[in-house]
């Protein structure tokens, strides 16, 4: 072996990488990227939990034991509800991830010392609803005029009930999720080298000569992968029905059309990237910058509640962030597509707008 030789290959490798300003970029942005999500915005301590209230009884014990439940910090009263059943379709909407209900006999319970109210939790994050189920016991003895003595230790101060996973299985959290995450991935990494395979091939010649349109050339090339997509949804909730017995409450249609505005921002973000990327390396790069954060951001692993505002702001505007709330809305808590529209919404405005830009983007030039 040469020293020289292996000199001379070692520094031509490096100033290759040093012209590779995206590449290089990639080197020092990924750990980055990394490092600050894992030390800023990764947290399973969840605070500031949002909930609802439904204060049957409008007494100044109820209002109390209200701002005590808000004073703990883990969660964050946001909505108040007149009853019980409108409380409930709100958590099947995922306006809040659970309410509490104060009788109309609140005065009467304190005194008798028994259960003073219920906690309707969304059982279908694990993490969230043990951070809730963590207030059954929150003292009130200092709040109210009349503590009782007949309260027994073990009782809870609250009773709970948790819905879409009364068994709290990892397993119904993280099915429907994983699909969210395999199709980021995949369908990302399709697109994100659709033009710039063509152009390595060579085919980038034919397609100019062509009077295929930039957006017609957009279009063509995503609907092939929308049918992966469907292909890869309909395998990993089917196995994880028979595998690991995770209901499936939503209705196919429902199902059908969230998935479908999720693989359009999807395929669009990849398109996007192929019109940056000049090689299939950097294209796969950019992918992996993008996937990271729609992993860890988008309440797959973390709670989203557990993110501080600015990873919060990150975690929005990827397309992974708002199908993991449809997806987990529709497959456990069997929500109707009205109650979901914000997120339909973004993620269809992502898809049209996304498209316009890659159009835009893509020259039928070879520079």
């Amino acid at each position: 072996m040469n020293a020289y030789r292996l000199l001379a290959i070692a520094t031509k490798e490096f100033r290759q990488l040093g012209r590779d300003r995206l590449t290089f970029g990639m080197v020092v942005m990924i750990p980055l990227v990394q490092l600050l999500l894992f030390g800023f915005a990764i947290n399973t301590n969840v605070r500031n939990i949002p909930v609802g209230v439904t204060d049957l009884s409008e007494t100044t014990a109820g209002r109390l034991i209200a701002a005590t439940a808000e004073a703990t910090g883990v969660v964050d009263i946001t909505h108040h509800y007149p009853t019980p059943q409108q409380a409930q379709k709100a958590i099947a909407a995922g306006e809040v991830s659970a309410v509490l209900v104060l009788p109309n006999d609140l005065s009467n319970r304190l005194v008798r010392g028994d259960v003073v109210g219920q906690w309707m939790v969304d059982g279908s994050d694990s993490l969230v609803s043990s951070a809730l189920l963590g207030l059954a016991n929150m003292p009130l003895d200092q709040l109210i005029p009349e503590p009782s003595a007949e309260r027994h230790i073990s009782q809870p101060t609250f009773a709970t009930s948790i819905f879409y996973n009364p068994e709290r299985r990892t397993a119904v959290n993280i099915v429907p999720g994983l699909v969210g995450v395999i199709l980021t991935m995949t369908m990302i990494m399709f697109t994100s080298a659709a033009i710039v395979r063509e152009r390595e091939r060579g085919n980038m010649e034919l397609l100019i000569t062509t009077p295929v349109r930039p957006m017609e050339l957009m279009l063509g090339k995503i609907i092939p992968y929308v049918v992966i997509g469907f292909i890869q949804t309909a395998i990993i909730l089917q196995l994880g029905h028979w595998v690991f017995d995770v209901p499936i409450s939503g209705g196919i249609i429902a199902l059908c059309v969230i998935t479908l505005v999720f693989i359009g921002a999807s395929l669009t973000l990849g398109l996007i990237l192929s019109t940056i990327a000049k090689t299939q390396l950097q294209a796969m790069q950019m992918t992996i910058f993008v996937l990271l954060p729609s992993i860890l951001l988008s309440g797959f692993m973390f709670p989203y509640q557990a993110m501080p505002v600015a990873a919060q702001w990150v975690a929005e505007a990827l397309p992974a962030t708002h199908y993991m709330r449809l997806i987990r809305a529709v497959v456990l808590r069997d929500a109707a597509l009205g109650q979901l529209t914000f997120d339909l919404c973004w993620l269809t405005a992502f898809t049209v707008v996304g498209l316009i830009i890659a159009s835009l983007r893509f020259k039928k030039r070879l520079d």
